[in-house]
């Protein structure tokens, strides 16, 4: 079994940039925007240059562990590479710190909906959790498109242990670099046509989804409305996201 990231690489310190960032998010809107809608915007979450910075560092073979070309699998077309441990420090950040507020709404759903499992306040004992099960890949990504690209509908899974959210933050500008290339929810109720949701995003925006499933109440008590989520097809340029994942993979 592979070492958590905490003991692959101890940080020096907590990111306060990041931290006084996702602090100001107003929590109380998000929770209810994932409540009502099954997902909820973090604006400007990452700057322009931390944006290029992310970008830049897809062509760093040595900082990933895997890359997946979409069209080999029937996945879509475009690519993605995941991280390898340890994470770029952005990215740790934001990982370790946008999971304890996420944790708390997480462990509401799964109250609502009876769901025995609750998750723990911090990430690095969520990742322990993960770890003893055998899942110890780390899984966020960098997703790349060019013209003509896009991403089927899916779910990221990855296991037995499953966190319920996920964040996907838009590193290029759809103002200057793509066209098309929207980032499309889907939510099927039981016995209802599915419902599809356009999230517009801009360059540094995050979006927070359900990776499976939410509780929607219906006549006879909470039921799961099932999430799948993809990219429509980009009609010119090039578009890069980075995918944020709070379980690990086997």
């Amino acid at each position: 079994m592979s070492a958590s990231p905490s003991r692959a690489r101890e940080p020096a310190g907590p990111n306060s940039v990041f931290a006084a960032r996702i602090a100001a998010l107003d929590w109380p809107p998000i929770a209810a925007g994932l409540d009502a809608d099954g997902h909820a915007l973090l604006p400007s979450l990452l700057s322009p240059r931390e944006c290029r910075g992310l970008t830049a560092l897809y062509e760093s073979g040595e900082l990933f562990r895997k890359r997946v070309v979409m069209s080999r699998h029937g996945y879509g077309r475009g690519e993605y590479r995941y991280f390898a441990y340890p994470l770029p420090r952005p990215v740790e950040a934001l990982r370790t710190l946008l999971y304890p507020p996420l944790a708390e709404i997480a462990n509401r759903w799964n109250e609502t909906l009876r769901i025995d499992t609750r998750f723990p306040a911090a990430h690095a004992q969520y990742l322990e959790r993960c770890h003893r099960a055998g899942q110890t890949r780390p899984t966020p990504l960098v997703l790349r498109y060019g013209e003509g690209d896009y991403n089927r509908l899916h779910q990221d899974l990855y296991g037995e242990h499953v966190f319920p959210f996920q964040a996907t933050v838009l590193l290029s500008d759809p103002a200057r670099d793509f066209e098309g290339g929207e980032f499309v929810l889907t939510e099927q109720r039981p016995r209802m046509q599915s419902r599809v949701e356009v999230v517009p995003l801009a360059q540094g925006d995050a979006v927070v989804f359900p990776v499976h499933h939410r509780p929607v109440r219906g006549a006879r008590g909470f039921h799961r409305a099932n999430f799948r989520h993809g990219v429509s097809r980009l009609r010119a340029g090039s578009r890069h996201t980075l995918g944020i994942i709070f379980h690990d993979a086997r």
